[in-house]
């Protein structure tokens, strides 16, 4: 399997090394097209669902339902894990957080468990953790660690927390961490999105793990069959290439594995993850950079992989996901983007031929960061930053 473009690293103009993400802007500059952009009329969330409010949180990253329970976990960025029994309303507290490097977009970002594991004791889950690490000097990488959560009534302890997969090499800077899982349907690879860290160009090399997908065995160790692993041309771990900073990772109904990715300066856009493709970042792009200068289209270097669709203006993406059971009948195949900027819930629907068409975009009062859904087939929504809320939604009969 091959990527798309040379696999020797792209050496590019210090214009198209980008800053941290700033404030969303409509395209500019000489020639730049806007692909798929279809402005949306937004209808209110509190008029399309039930809302339910169901708590305060600081900071909430992630959320992800213990397997066969109602029990919701909850990472927070400054390097807390809360947990809400969604059955009864009981907060449960959780011991064992990793120690993280706080700061910018850096803390205590992704959780998973393995589905597999629905049927057993709640007192012997695996888990998976992801967050910034701190390294030598003004150094830092994003980290997967795997434990066991132990729980008890309503008290929890993560234990036996490893570190079995660094993002390499360590670089300066708080941003693009990316740190998103995801479980193979199949139960039996764990992938990681690995931002480019604001470095754009490492994107490009397939010897560093930044602005790549990775695929890894449950122990975090390199699966077989990844591209390009037995030319040992890659890294054994590296699955796709050419990523900024994909904050939306998850498996649609049909097992096929999603992307959802910050652009610079417009150009978010969502991905159809195949292994060996490369989406060509930073060469091509559908926004431009934050001074204004071009970046070429996607459209213009056929031998990166397009977009399903992108946004201009930017909605700023928290998470992705695909809900899996039938009660939200006009969401079901749809794939789900909460929006940072945009304070938008936004709904794709995705063709035969895998092209992205928005058709649905819910607002909210504020930034949205995570979904999960719910055992019930309900969806709950966390609202980004301090005293973030969370909601649980449901069809309005």
């Amino acid at each position: 399997m091959r990527f798309g473009l040379s696999i020797t690293p792209v050496i590019l103009p210090a214009t198209l090394i980008l800053a941290s993400c700033g404030v969303p802007s409509s395209a500019g500059g000489s020639g730049q097209a806007v692909e798929n952009a279809v402005p949306m009329t937004e209808t209110d969330a509190a008029t399309a669902f039930v809302m339910e409010a169901k708590g305060k949180y600081d900071e909430p990253w992630a959320m992800a339902f213990v397997p066969g329970t109602d029990v919701l976990m909850i990472t927070r960025k400054n390097g807390a894990v809360s947990g809400l029994d969604t059955a009864t309303g009981k907060a449960i507290s959780v011991g064992g957080a990793p120690k993280v490097d706080y700061g910018g977009q850096g803390g205590l970002g992704d959780i998973a468990f393995l589905p597999a594991e629905a049927d057993g004791d709640l007192a012997t889950r695996t888990i998976y953790l992801s967050w910034a690490e701190a390294g030598r000097g003004d150094t830092r990488g994003a980290v997967v660690g795997r434990g066991t959560l132990a729980c008890k009534d309503t008290t929890c302890d993560i234990r036996g927390l490893t570190v079995i997969w660094r993002q390499e090499p360590k670089v300066s800077g708080r941003g693009h961490y990316s740190h998103r899982l995801a479980i193979s349907p199949d139960g039996q690879y764990l992938f990681v999105s690995s931002g480019d860290r604001q470095k754009g160009t490492p994107a490009q090399d397939p010897q560093s793990d930044l602005g790549k997908i990775v695929r890894l065995n449950l122990d975090g160790t390199p699966a077989a069959g990844n591209p390009l692993a037995d030319e040992n041309v890659a890294r054994p771990e590296v699955w796709t290439m050419g990523h900024r900073n994909v904050l939306g990772l998850d498996f649609d109904r049909k097992g096929q594995l999603w992307g959802l990715e910050h652009g610079p300066r417009g150009g978010d856009e969502l991905n159809r993850i195949v292994a060996g493709s490369n989406y060509g970042w930073p060469v091509v792009s559908n926004g431009v950079n934050y001074n204004g200068s071009d970046i070429p289209n996607h459209s213009t270097r056929p031998e990166f992989a397009p977009p399903a669709i992108s946004w201009n203006p930017v909605i700023a993406p928290g998470d992705l996901l695909f809900l899996k059971a039938d009660l939200f009948s006009n969401l079901a195949d749809k794939a789900l983007a909460t929006g940072l900027a945009s304070r938008t819930l936004v709904a794709v629907e995705i063709d035969a031929q895998g092209k992205g068409r928005e058709v649905d975009r819910y607002s909210f009062d504020n930034r949205l960061r995570a979904m999960a859904e719910a055992p019930d087939g309900s969806l709950w929504v966390a609202e980004d930053g301090p005293d973030a809320t969370l909601w649980r939604l449901s069809p309005r009969r």
